[in-house]
């Protein structure tokens, strides 16, 4: 079968990548994602891509965006963390890039591609959880691609565990993304830097001194060192992480959970304490099968593995 390329567009990053029909990255390129100007972030795409179809013979192009995507797979009616409103993505880059164009959902194309080639191949019902900028979600079912009605379906990280909680950049309040993701552990790290330097300290060492440079990388980075105080925050982000990943085994009661994202790649840090968190507060614990909780097998790359699957075969 023909190439194709993912394209997997982020609040921080644009990846793309050229894949074949086992999954199998061939090449990458990488831009950084202008989030407030949609032009300008259409124009990166374009670029991405004429970049690698110059070196490689391409039958199609995936799009995996961070947004709601109308089930027309042409339109992002929304993006928490771009500049998409009711955009015509699909009709914007057809002409730059000259083959036929699919838009998806960031996290539906990264749990396509885990179901196909990674964590929960052959799993009957299986959810994705991507945790970066926000949170991501996904869902496969019997092999299909679970969108939703209009196309919106699977929005976890938009469900509210704390009525009346933080502020959500989607406009509401309390939403599972604001105590489960990249901006969380940024944002508890600069907390934890306001009212206890001491605690903060090799934070801070890693921050060049400046509680504004505090970044998710830099927990992780602090956590596989040690650092009591990135342990305690990725501890408590992971907690929240089982309780959200509790809810949605309640209503979807799926085979397995693939947590993905780049804040999945702290491993067990995350894992082990989400694991026992979920176990705590799943519904009817001890009198019925629980679901897996894996991390994903395709690491940052499943959102452009899945697009690029996709618009292969136009699904």
């Amino acid at each position: 079968m023909p190439l194709a390329i993912g394209v997997d567009i982020g609040g921080t990053k644009v990846l793309a990548g050229v894949v074949d029909e086992r999954g199998l990255v061939l090449e990458t390129t990488r831009r950084l994602t202008p989030s407030h100007d949609v032009a300008e972030t259409e124009l990166v795409i374009a670029d991405a891509v004429a970049e690698l179809s110059g070196r490689h013979e391409i039958s199609a192009v995936g799009i995996g965006a961070a947004g709601w995507i109308a089930n027309d797979r042409a339109t992002v009616l929304f993006s928490p963390h771009l500049a998409w409103r009711d955009e015509p993505l699909r009709d914007a880059l057809a002409t730059a890039i000259g083959v036929p164009v699919v838009v998806e959902n960031d996290a539906n194309a990264a749990a396509w591609a885990e179901y196909r080639f990674g964590a929960a191949r052959d799993c009957a019902v299986a959810v994705m959880v991507t945790l970066g900028t926000g949170i991501g979600g996904g869902l496969v079912v019997s092999g299909i691609l679970y969108r939703g009605a209009y196309g919106v379906g699977c929005e976890y990280g938009h469900m509210t565990v704390v009525p009346d909680g933080r502020r959500c950049a989607c406009g509401n309040r309390g939403c599972w993304e604001m105590y489960a993701s990249g901006t969380a552990l940024a944002r508890d790290a600069r907390e934890l830097a306001a009212v206890s330097s001491v605690s903060a300290r090799r934070l801070m060492q890693l921050a060049g001194g400046d509680p504004a440079n505090l970044s998710g990388p830099l927990v992780t980075e602090a956590a596989r060192e040690g650092d009591p105080a990135a342990v305690e925050i990725y501890t408590e982000m992971g907690r929240w992480l089982g309780r959200g990943l509790a809810n949605l085994a309640a209503v979807i009661d799926p085979t397995v959970f693939v947590i993905g994202g780049g804040v999945s790649e702290a491993g067990d840090l995350l894992l082990q304490p989400a694991r026992q968190s979920f176990g705590e507060s799943l519904t009817g614990r001890g009198f019925r099968p629980a679901a897996e909780v894996r991390l994903a097998h395709l690491g940052p790359q499943a959102g452009l593995v899945g697009a690029a699957d996709l618009a292969r075969r136009r699904g």
